[in-house]
């Protein structure tokens, strides 16, 4: 069977639309339609999806989740020829892929592709392509025009190994962002940061991202609302509302956490952002770190009056002391402490490892040093009308 040269390109987003602008470049018959109605650049248009795919070969899809996908193909299903390929592009759930490949049998072709759309202009994506060998075959020549085709066993294992993939760029935003508010911490300007993160294996991410990374987030809050936005009007190649989705899809699937899945999903930002914004996004805010700096004085000082400060008065501190479970009510708790800092004071330390803000609730995590011993405390934190407070603690001593 001969590859066919009539594609029918359905979903002229940021990924199909450069996709069937490379085909087209490369005397690929290609015709789009975009469920939206918007599309840009040369490829020739229909506002039906049917006329689209009525003299089509192959069907590529590039739609943003596997719902639209069912949609748009029951849709088409009756213009679909009987030699028609479906090749589907979209990053969608391992079963939602497995399923459309037992729906449309050796016809489906499950590729979703790594890289944004630079490398689909330039034709350097890698494909993970799973289908019948000669189905492959026959679309092979299309794909190569896209990039590098690279077999996956099924359809199912396609969609799993992009979202896998796509974590390590989430992980990867996240870490950035991670070190750009270290550095906004210390005060460092954010172009010798840049220069120095382009150095290392963030490389990449920041060459290719900088023109989002330049300018400094704008934060307004309100209670506990913050906002970010950029210097910048470049247009998003890779959005955060896509990476959020492919990150939700993940941890879905595997049933498995993902810290990038909230991570990416509470970002105080436009979904339609580029993924680099993230990475921009503020620390948590004073108010939600206050109760936890109180904590930490309390600590420091001895003086209870920092722990009343930081606990709601109804917490409970709770934890495991000579091998029994515990559970203070705060009076308790403060009755522990003589109100003057321990002798060796001057060698412990503390620090905040992680606070992860949800609304009106927060969760947080704090080692403390203190001599031979070494606590993990766990924070529940909400915000209650007077502002951030504890309302519980755990711990794990190590000693």
């Amino acid at each position: 069977m001969t590859t066919p040269h009539t594609i029918a390109v359905l979903g002229l987003g940021r990924m199909g639309g450069a996709m069937a602008t490379r085909l087209a470049a490369r005397s690929w018959d290609a015709v789009g339609w975009t469920r939206s109605g918007r599309a840009s650049g040369t490829i020739r248009t229909t506002g039906d999806p049917n006329e689209a795919v009525a003299k089509a070969g192959l069907v590529l899809l590039a739609l943003f989740d596997g719902p639209a996908c069912r949609q748009v193909l029951h849709d088409v299903r009756d213009s679909l020829r009987t030699d028609t390929i479906v090749l589907n592009t979209s990053t969608i759930a391992p079963a939602e892929a497995a399923k459309l490949a037992r729906q449309f049998g050796p016809s489906y072709v499950h590729a979703p592709v790594l890289g944004s759309v630079p490398a689909a202009a330039a034709g350097t994506l890698e494909i993970l392509a799973a289908a019948d060998r000669d189905t492959l075959d026959r679309v092979r020549p299309i794909l190569e025009t896209l990039g590098t085709v690279r077999h996956a066993d099924d359809a199912a294992t396609a969609a799993a190994l992009k979202l896998v993939a796509n974590n390590s760029l989430a992980g990867a935003v996240l870490a950035l962002r991670d070190s750009l508010r270290q550095a906004d911490a210390l005060g460092l300007p954010r172009t010798q940061v840049l220069d120095t993160l382009e150095l290392g294996r963030l490389g990449g991410l920041v060459a290719g991202k900088r023109t989002f990374l330049t300018g400094r987030p704008d934060t307004t809050t309100a209670s506990t609302v913050s906002t970010v936005s950029t210097a910048t009007t470049a247009t998003a190649e890779f959005t955060i509302g896509a990476l959020a989705k492919d990150m939700a899809l993940l941890a879905a699937a595997s049933n498995t956490p993902l810290r990038s899945a909230a991570g990416l999903a509470d970002t105080p930002a436009d979904p339609e952002d580029d993924i680099a914004v993230a990475a921009t996004a503020p620390a948590a805010e004073d108010a939600v770190l206050e109760p936890l700096r109180a904590y930490v004085r309390g600590h420091a000082t001895g003086d209870p009056a920092h722990f009343r400060d930081a606990f709601l008065p109804t917490a409970h501190i709770e934890g495991i002391r000579d091998g029994a479970f515990v559970s203070w009510p705060l009076d308790e708790y403060c009755a522990l402490f003589p109100g003057r800092p321990a002798p060796d004071e001057a060698t412990r330390s503390r620090r905040i490892d992680a606070i992860d803000v949800h609304g009106t609730v927060a969760t947080a995590t704090m080692t403390l040093s203190h001599g031979a011993d070494t606590f993990t405390d766990a924070f529940l934190l909400v915000h209650a009308d007077d502002g951030w407070r504890i309302a519980n603690k755990a711990y794990h001593r190590h000693s």
